[in-house]
């Protein structure tokens, strides 16, 4: 059966089936990192993100953002689980024919971004490549009693996100903040129940997020709030690129978040029981048919 066929997912369902990890393993594939044993305290967390010409960026975008956010989104699974990055290792596949300057500005958005978040690039590799291609491999640690993972997520939690949501493409996917100190906020102050960021769209990773918790949920869609270049619901919904921290609450840890009036923090709706599925609502309590879901690998479209 073709790729596009399987999908993304089923690929990954596929590999990690056929996958078999020790005990020193936490969790493995299928979160935002890898969760391995590191001391009595702590966990090790391990990402790893690819990015490509053409699905990710365009060539003829800023060298410096390229860098930038190849470091930027394994940043962003660091957060997911709320930890903190440490170490990073940077591999570079790049046509010949590239001039120095553009490899210069390209190693200086990593370099920079690195150093605001005192992560030490360690390592990493080159190759010659037809296309643009940046493989990012990032080490963080986490404290054991706040580790945050998709799993976990429970009926009656309230569903949060931080930022706005939607249009990313138009310049934010180069651009965006790694939730890092968002999440290290939350960790400390509250019990994360789950937590995802949003790369392939709200609602693709919600459901991330609902397969591995077990559960279902409702989304208030006139609580969405949209950014700057969002064309509409749908657009905020399923656009993708946007790098916001998705997370559940108990009811009381977030009411008490509510009443910290934080505007980067937006209640958008609720966790169910999973025989309940996902639903989107509008303002009159009324069902919302949402045509598009996210963003897929391998399938016929590309990154909006």
């Amino acid at each position: 059966m073709r790729l596009d066929k399987i999908g993304e997912f089923g690929l990954i369902d596929m590999i990690k089936k056929n996958t078999k990890v020790d005990r020193s393993v936490f969790k493995g594939i299928g979160d935002d990192c890898a969760v391995v044993s590191f001391d009595a305290k702590n966990f090790l967390l391990l990402t790893q993100d690819m990015l490509v010409e053409g699905v990710d960026f365009k060539s003829k975008e800023n060298p410096y953002l390229i860098g930038r956010k190849a470091l930027a989104v394994s940043l962003s699974d660091i957060a997911a689980c709320a930890g903190i990055p440490r170490y990073a290792m940077v591999s570079l596949g790049v046509p010949a024919d590239k001039c120095r300057h553009f490899f210069k500005d390209l190693h200086r958005g990593i370099n920079d971004l690195a150093k605001e978040y005192k992560v030490n690039i360690v390592g990493g590799d080159l190759s010659v490549s037809k296309k643009i291609v940046l493989d990012v491999s990032v080490v963080g640690v986490i404290e054991k009693k706040s580790l945050a993972l998709r799993s976990g997520a429970r009926n009656g939690d309230m569903i949060f996100i931080t930022g706005c949501l939607g249009g990313s493409i138009s310049g934010k996917h180069l651009r965006f903040i790694p939730r890092i100190k968002e999440a290290r906020y939350l960790a400390k102050n509250f019990k994360i129940h789950s937590m995802i960021d949003i790369s392939d769209g709200f609602l693709q990773d919600l459901g991330h997020m609902l397969k591995e918790s077990n559960v279902g949920a409702v989304v208030y869609g006139e609580r969405i709030p949209q950014g700057r270049f969002s064309r509409n619901l749908t657009s905020a919904l399923s656009d993708g690129e946007d790098f916001e921290l998705l997370f559940a609450l108990s009811p009381e840890a977030g009411k008490k978040l509510l009443l910290e009036r934080d505007a980067i923090y937006s209640w958008v709706g609720m966790i169910t029981k999973k025989e309940m599925g996902l639903k989107v609502l509008d303002q009159y309590g009324a069902p919302l048919k949402i045509l598009r879901q996210g963003y897929t690998h391998f399938n016929a479209h590309i990154k909006p």
